[in-house]
């Protein structure tokens, strides 16, 4: 009887197992994508938990066949976008992009910095110069740089500072000056700030310059703020916006699917992302 109920076990057991392992790897791949995907900050806990809840799914039957449906789901839709362009049109609906006319300042949106190597991230740096580039072109005499706040990280350098020194070695004099937006978050945050500038020194009318996909968004913010804004984008960098190879295409999903889910995170009263 004993030989029997041990038996029984290995056979549970072994037709478990093979399960298991496989609902691990779903969860694993899952929370890569995720990751990349969604631009999460903390990619470690949300990859162990989809490893965690894909082995408890593939123990059981029906949950390993929902997991296998919508892993499977999601593969085809992934494989869509990377073979196709499809996501050609999305992108450009993220997009505003205005001729630049004369303004009293440029707004220059933060795109991130490198805590470790205390350098701007690709989108700082591109914002930047080419916020410089309007400067250097006579249409406005006034640059905006954002200090982030400690929300993220209290011991990252301040994008601001840094932005700063760039200016500064560019153009060690006769540069543009230089207002730097304290203690932002969001982009909302940086609307508020500029909304303040605009009461205190009389601004008219200003320069936005973001990353494209960010620039229909960040234009709607400062308008509803109160601000007249005309959308100048940087050009992007992180890929071909004509999307020839899936790399491009890859890395405009994850821009696309950013902008998207920041649009519903704002219209459920979650906190805005940049």
């Amino acid at each position: 009887m004993t030989r029997l109920h041990t038996a029984r076990h290995r056979l549970v057991f072994r037709s478990v197992w093979p399960g298991v392992l496989g609902g691990v790897a779903v969860g694993a791949a899952l929370g890569v994508l995720a990751a990349f995907l969604g631009q999460v900050r903390a990619p470690e806990g949300l990859l162990l938990l989809l490893i965690l809840a894909g082995g408890v799914a593939g123990a059981f039957t029906l949950s390993r066949r929902i997991l296998h449906v919508g892993a499977g789901t999601l593969a085809l839709l992934l494989s869509l976008c990377l073979l196709t362009p499809v996501l050609r049109g999305p992108l450009n609906a993220l997009t505003l992009s205005q001729p630049p006319q004369r303004a009293d300042a440029i707004v220059v949106l933060g795109g991130g910095v490198q805590c470790g190597t205390r350098a701007l991230e690709g989108s700082s740096q591109t914002r930047l110069l080419a916020g410089l580039e309007l400067w250097r072109a006579g249409y406005a005499p006034t640059v905006t740089v954002s200090e982030q706040s400690d929300v993220f990280s209290a011991t990252c350098p301040k994008m601001s500072v840094i932005e700063r020194e760039v200016i500064q070695a560019l153009y060690p004099q006769n540069g543009p000056q230089v207002v730097t937006l304290t203690n932002v978050t969001t982009t909302t945050d940086e609307a508020a700030r500029v909304r303040d500038l605009v009461a205190a020194r009389g601004w008219k009318q200003i320069l936005l310059v973001t990353s494209p996909s960010h620039s229909r968004r960040a234009a709607g913010i400062f308008a509803s703020q109160g601000v007249t804004v005309i959308s100048v984008p940087a050009p992007e960098t992180r890929f071909d916006s004509t999307l020839p190879l899936p790399s491009d295409r890859l890395y405009a999903l994850q821009t696309v699917l950013y902008e998207w889910l920041s649009r519903i995170k704002e219209r459920v009263g979650g906190t805005q992302e940049r």
